[in-house]
């Protein structure tokens, strides 16, 4: 593998940001070969090799430039950015680009039976987290002094064992929490993937490929959830339909042929196209409509 010719991107191995990560890679157009070890993949098509490990590695991999860049969740790159201040380092961490899956918040638990009435409520208390410094700077702003009980894992357990009276712990859908008689009383930060680059300076190779892989990220990111609409309308009725069309810019307006009073429109919907807004378009006079999925596009 050539250091001078290609990017090595650090992704999570295993865990909820490891599918939709590759799933970017690959719209991006990366075909990606991997080895038996299952822990490097190589860019068949792409200057573009990818490490698998874990989460709360790739911040140090990325700073100590072993990966020019890394995707991983913002909760695990604000914890590390933390420890790596309390502990008088500088955090040259740079985010490239906020992405838009991934999403959770780190958010404080209380038994069902816990008495809560607001932020007071934690004052003397013991927190059971996997993120101390994160929960310790959030106590800080609101002048609250607790026990910070630091965990390696199975943090919504600590109440019921009797080391913490409550948790600070990742939410995504609050199923964990209800399975465990918990309840959630406060956000302290919200959470979703991101990617970060290498303090250290590219060769302009590098940074070449950096940027085009940032515009196709891009490209990709903007579209998601966006529907191409194609239909045939009286001339008559384009105000109306224009209306009707979601999230939709200009429209692309060409004439039928051989039909004056007829045109074809074709859009980009950036919102969902139910079937009831097909129903309005027919309804307004459209007629032959088509509705197709947008994988990507650059502006």
């Amino acid at each position: 593998m050539d250091r001078e010719t290609r990017l090595r991107v650090a992704i999570q191995k295993s865990g909820r940001l490891t599918d939709p990560t590759l799933e970017l890679l690959n719209l991006c157009g990366l075909k990606l070969s991997r080895g038996k070890d299952q822990l490097f993949g190589f860019g068949e098509n792409l200057p573009l090799d990818v490490l698998f490990v874990r989460d709360d590695d790739i911040p140090d991999l990325v700073h100590e430039d072993v990966c020019e860049l890394g995707v991983l969740g913002l909760n695990v790159l604000e914890e590390r950015r933390l420890e790596m201040i309390a502990r008088g380092h500088e955090a040259r961490f740079e985010v490239l680009r906020h992405l838009d899956f991934g999403r959770c918040r780190l958010a404080l638990a209380v038994p069902e039976d816990f008495e809560f009435r607001g932020v007071e409520s934690l004052r003397g208390r013991r927190i059971a987290t996997t993120y101390p410094f994160t929960l310790a700077r959030w106590l800080s702003e609101r002048n609250i002094t607790a026990d910070i009980v630091t965990l390696s894992g199975a943090v919504e357990i600590a109440p019921r064992l009797g080391r913490a009276d409550l948790i600070c712990d990742l939410v995504s859908t609050g199923s964990t929490l209800q399975a465990n008689h918990l309840r959630e009383v406060e956000t302290v930060l919200e959470s979703h993937a991101v990617i970060i680059r290498t303090p250290v300076a590219l060769s302009a190779f590098k940074a070449d490929w950096v940027e085009r892989l940032m515009m196709r990220v891009g490209g990709v990111e903007q579209v998601k959830g966006s529907k191409y609409i194609m239909l045939h309308a009286p001339r008559s009725a384009l105000p109306a339909i224009r209306r009707l069309l979601p999230g939709s810019e200009s429209p692309t307006i060409l004439p039928l042929d051989g039909a004056d009073d007829r045109v074809a429109i074709h859009a980009v919907c950036r919102e969902n196209v139910f079937w009831e807004t097909l129903e309005s378009l027919k309804k307004a006079g459209a007629s032959s409509l088509l509705v197709l999925p947008v994988e990507k596009m650059l502006a």
